[in-house]
């Protein structure tokens, strides 16, 4: 898969690492292919590196710190098995188990994205065995959103570089996705810029192939929710301000 002019996302060094300040611009509507589009929700638990990710795809760049997620889309030209699509992947901020009985806690904005979207990473670390367990319940949440139909979706063990600290085996990523009917990767955004092509290459094909079985339509059933929306100008440069004045705090409390 070819991605179309990758322009690197604005960050800024400081003393503590790199913060994306703004999301990759998208591509104008206009610019996008419309008889064909991949639409991916990435989905997991507190920092398991859904951003890093998604921006180690689109621009084969690992930043080590990021702004808490506020769930931007990120829109694409890509060509794919030699057919121009346009792809659109919606970050989120993270879900959570609750204390009791492991009860799901979703932000209604996620819910809006798991309708929206065609196919679905979902993310864990393989360093911390909680985020593991958040899978499975958020599998059976985009199961009541889209309670018929094939959902195209992906198991993601993030942070493989870090063997050291593994909390999660191989063997458990690889039965956890088989139970959500499902294909099993592990990556790093660190280091491997490659495998995580490969990860969202292999969905992509799989999202394209069930819209190709459905006649091009999408899944209806469940929740009829309104489409995620990207952040605005105006936000984005309010979260610039408030970087650089935290950061300014900091420098002069040193």
């Amino acid at each position: 898969m070819r991605l179309s002019g990758d322009p690197a996302p604005a960050t800024m060094s400081t003393g503590s690492g790199n913060f994306l300040l703004v999301p990759i611009p998208e591509y104008p509507p206009l610019d996008c292919v419309p008889h064909k589009t991949v639409k991916i929700v990435v989905l997991g638990a507190s920092n398991v590196g859904k951003t890093a990710l998604i921006v180690r795809f689109l621009t084969k760049r690992f930043i080590g710190d990021y702004e808490a997620n506020t769930g931007a889309l990120y829109s694409r030209k890509v060509t794919l098995d030699g057919e121009e699509v346009s792809l659109q992947i919606q970050d989120t901020p993270c879900v959570a188990l609750q204390d009791e009985a492991d009860g799901l806690y979703c932000q209604e904005q996620i819910n809006r994205s798991i309708y929206w979207a065609d196919g679905y990473v979902m993310v864990f670390s393989i360093t911390d065995h909680s985020s593991y367990r958040t899978v499975q319940p958020l599998y059976q949440h985009v199961r009541r959103i889209h309670p018929s139909g094939n959902i195209p979706v992906i198991l993601v063990g993030n942070k493989s570089d870090l063997l050291r600290a593994r909390q999660v085996e191989t063997d458990e990523g690889e039965a956890l996705a088989a139970s959500l009917g499902g294909v099993y990767f592990e990556a790093s955004a660190r280091e491997n810029h490659e495998g995580v092509h490969t990860t969202f290459l292999h969905l992509c094909q799989e999202v394209v192939r069930a819209l190709g079985g459905a006649n091009g339509e999408k899944r209806r059933g469940g929740l009829h929710l309104a489409r995620p929306k990207s952040p605005n100008m105006q936000e984005l440069k309010r979260r610039f301000r408030q970087v650089l004045s935290s950061k300014g705090k900091s420098s002069t409390a040193l």
